[in-house]
């Protein structure tokens, strides 16, 4: 009787185990199942084991596809993660209604639905009626999204950046909030710069913080589909066509489930791999400099 009330609470465990089952294993093994075998309809496959694997890791539309990807995402980084820190350190630290309403204003953007932004940014970027297009075409500069690949990036680009860069902002923010008044006070006795106390008390301070928000921006830039689906459909031509959009287009369009599920494994363990490689770099670079 004893040994049960130990172990009674495992019950209170046991629901998030039966979610997680239903939302990602079941789900990832019927996924492996359809990618080792041959399906031609209700009861009718044949296994294949890792034919459609070697299909997809030779397939050039997906090596294609993959750099496209890694160059989006090297982008994004490069771009929100310093914006969102030299925003967060020019935001009010102390409390009041500025800080308040500057994060309201910062954060209205993640509250909008992802295909919605994609639709947004159409509308605003259109050549004929779109505010940024119809005023960039108006200056001499022929600006169509939907015929130059481009252009295409470019509006990608800005659409995300203004998107996610509000993420970057809030974690920067909630780390340099939870620093002491007394490091600041220690550093201008000291007589410290801006930027030293920039490089030896604010970074340090946000890494923790700055880690997470580089690998949250990594994993949703590196999955991004709703917003370059709903802006350009993965056009022009090839243009935009990153690896959701091409997953999406074997297993929809297609309906070609081997492949699809053998590429979908794939897309997951790239993910995964990429994160951990951040992770550890991340981490060895912080015990480097804490020592």
């Amino acid at each position: 009787m004893k040994k049960w009330q130990d172990n009674k609470g495992w019950l209170f465990i046991l629901p998030v185990f039966i979610i997680v089952a239903f939302s990602a294993i079941i789900p990832l093994m019927t996924v492996v199942n359809y990618s080792i075998q041959d399906i031609f309809g209700p009861g009718q496959r044949i296994f294949v084991g890792t034919e459609w694997y070697k299909e997809v890791l030779t397939d050039q539309r997906l090596h294609d596809a993959l750099w496209r990807q890694l160059l989006f995402s090297g982008l994004v980084l490069l771009i929100e993660m310093p914006l969102g820190i030299a925003i967060a350190l020019t935001m009010p630290t102390k409390k009041g209604l500025g800080s308040s309403v500057c994060l309201v204003l910062i954060a209205l953007p993640l509250l909008i639905p992802w295909n919605v932004i994609g639709t947004i940014w159409i509308i605003f970027t259109r050549p004929d009626i779109g505010l940024m297009g119809a005023l960039i075409n108006d200056m001499g500069w022929s600006f169509d999204h939907t015929a130059s690949g481009l252009h295409a990036w470019i509006t990608l680009m800005l659409m995300e950046v203004w998107h996610w860069t509000p993420l970057v902002i809030l974690l920067a923010y909630a780390g340099l909030r939870s620093i002491p008044e007394a490091y600041y006070q220690a550093a201008r006795i000291d007589g410290a710069s801006a930027w030293a106390i920039f490089r030896y008390i604010q970074l340090p301070k946000m890494r923790g913080v700055l880690t997470i928000a580089l690998l949250l921006r990594f994993m949703d830039s590196f999955l991004i589909y709703a917003e370059p689906f709903v802006l350009t459909g993965g056009g022009p031509g090839n243009a935009t066509t990153f690896l959701s959009i091409y997953l999406v287009k074997i297993a929809v369009g297609q309906f070609d489930l081997g492949p699809a599920g053998a590429f979908s494994l794939i897309y997951f363990l790239i993910v995964l791999l990429f994160c951990y490689l951040f992770y550890q770099v991340l981490l060895n670079v912080g015990k480097g400099e804490s020592s």
